[in-house]
């Protein structure tokens, strides 16, 4: 028996635009020196950045403006005042992200001990429910199981421990590659090239902007040509190639995408953070800007959705996406932006880029101004206590990038002045399976489940119901409560607009042309009567 308890579904609401601007740049034509001085501070700064962030971290909650200060004229010491406070701000931006990870390896732990508890609760072999799962399939499960609610217990008290003493763990370089120490066979690098990697990932070259500064950052200074220059720590100050102990690099940048909001900005001296950073693997310099913006204005939803809208549903693999009218009718035929998410993470993210920019020029050719879009948030159902042995489910929604795919769109989508509209995914795959996809399926054309719910997310974000007809009102015999559908069939012409006028009687035994056809109509059944006869009815007497 289906479960009939539904829970309460949100509003849906337009989503904000990005917060932040971030353009990269290769630096091509460097010099030997040049590629010389940034290795030296970068390793330079790095050791400090790492003696810093171990200082911070041994601080825990006890840090104070104080011991900021303190931290912050030990560095200026051996660096500079702007390096000093670019490190003590990376290392704090770097504790509180471990903490935040901290809280959600805690709530991932809590979760897993209450399902563990449940399911050891419950009777061998008992089936579960739609919202709650079932017993253990076997007792050698069970007893596994029972072992790792002990193991799981262990590490939420070291966690919750760490958490109320203010204690993170945190790697400079990644967890990841620390790791690939230990096995090198498998990553297919040798001790040199991992020794190579994990000294440039510990390189410190990064410098906030201050606005009201010369070009908008005194450390890594860019002109609007495109020159750089680098204010050497003291130690290196003997380096310098300019004037005030500072370094010029041969190679320029371009920035050929928002190059031109870049250069206004700088001209303006108004705030931009730099980082250089160095890829191994390829052998190349590369410089990123960033930058805080203040988020464009959302328009009203009603606005938003006068031109009607495109219904994406959310997959693994690929996008799906259908175009709606202002009433909720799908509009020509389903649409599909396929994108991979195998290989490295630049090609990973180069591929939800591409799908997400054929998805916004489809929509301005549609002349569409708003995206509907499912509020996806997979954090705390991709755990396997909660999905047993489902490896492959948990596979798959690991692997779709939610938070990654939103972001993205929210951004490119802004620079088109397209809205997105997040709603809530609660029975969109499950309802537009339902009420759409067997009616918009025919033999020219293959209605999937996924286009079924990117109808779904499309009219939830419009207001309307997801069901497709609903029973008409009772009335007497007369046909005045109009359409008996909300919706026509799809391949009726003028669906959407008032019905027409039909002169003649309205009833179910007339048929509307009976006054117009009675005297030239023949009967087909009665043959002796001749067709020049015509009875008439002869008038009333009227007497006193």
């Amino acid at each position: 028996m289906a479960d009939s308890r539904l829970r309460t579904i949100d509003a849906p609401f337009v989503a904000l635009g990005p917060s932040g601007v971030a353009i990269r740049d290769r630096l091509k034509g460097l010099l030997p020196g040049d590629e010389r001085v940034l290795c030296l501070v970068g390793a330079r700064l790095g050791s400090l950045a790492s003696k810093d962030l171990k200082t911070r971290c041994a601080q825990g909650l006890e840090h104070s403006a104080d011991t900021w200060s303190v931290r912050k004229r030990e560095l200026t010491a051996v660096s500079s005042s702007r390096w000093a406070g670019a490190i003590t701000k990376a290392s704090h931006d770097q504790w509180a992200l471990a903490r935040r990870g901290q809280v959600a390896h805690l709530q991932s732990l809590e979760a897993g001990i209450r399902t563990i508890r449940h399911r050891l609760s419950l009777p061998i072999g008992e089936k579960g429910r739609k919202r709650a799962p079932g017993g253990y399939r076997s007792k050698r499960e069970w007893f596994a199981k029972s072992r790792r609610l002990h193991l799981l217990e262990e590490r939420l008290t070291a966690v919750r421990a760490d958490r109320e003493a203010g204690r993170v763990h945190v790697v400079r370089g990644g967890k990841r590659l620390a790791r690939n120490r230990h096995n090198l066979e498998n990553t297919q690098l040798t001790e040199a090239e991992w020794r190579e990697r994990w000294e440039a990932e510990r390189w410190f070259l990064a410098a906030d902007g201050e606005s009201q500064k010369r070009y908008g950052n005194e450390t890594i200074r860019i002109t609007p040509d495109g020159e750089i220059s680098i204010k050497l720590p003291a130690p290196l100050a003997g380096l310098a190639n300019a004037r005030h102990g500072r370094y010029v690099l041969a190679a320029k940048v371009r920035f050929p995408h928002r190059g031109t909001e870049w250069v206004d900005r700088i001209e303006a001296n108004r705030a931009v953070a730099y980082r250089i950073h160095y890829d191994v693997a390829r052998g190349r310099w590369y410089l990123t800007a960033s930058w805080q913006r203040t988020p464009s204005k959302t328009v009203p939803i009603q606005v938003a959705l006068a031109h009607g809208v495109i219904g994406v549903d959310t997959n693994a693999d690929h996008l799906a996406a259908w175009r709606l009218d202002v009433h909720g009718n799908p509009i020509g035929q389903p649409r599909r932006f396929s994108y991979g998410l195998s290989g490295s993470a630049a090609l990973r993210d180069a591929q939800v880029r591409h799908a997400l920019s054929r998805l916004l020029n489809w929509a301005k050719t549609c002349g569409v101004a708003a995206i509907a879009i499912e509020d996806l948030d997979f954090g705390a159902e991709k755990t396997r206590e909660k999905h047993g042995r489902k490896k492959r489910f948990r596979q798959l929604i690991s692997a779709m990038p939610t938070g990654k795919l939103r972001a993205r769109l929210t951004s490119m989508a802004d620079a088109t002045g397209i809205s997105i509209i997040a709603v809530d995914p609660a029975y969109t795959s499950r309802w537009g399976a339902q009420h759409w996809q067997k009616p918009l399926t025919s033999k020219n054309r293959k209605t999937t489940r996924h286009d079924a719910a990117g109808i779904a997310i499309g009219r939830r974000a419009q207001g309307h119901s997801i069901r497709r007809r609903t029973t008409p009102p009772p009335a007497h015999r007369s046909d005045e409560q109009g359409h008996r559908t909300v919706q026509a069939d799809r391949r009726a012409l003028g669906r959407e607009e008032t019905r027409p006028r039909i002169p003649g009687p309205r009833t179910r035994s007339v048929p509307p042309d009976a006054e117009r056809t009675r005297a030239t109509r023949t009967s087909k059944t009665v043959r002796d009567v001749r067709s020049d006869q015509e009875w008439v009815q002869d008038s009333l007497l009227l007497t006193d």
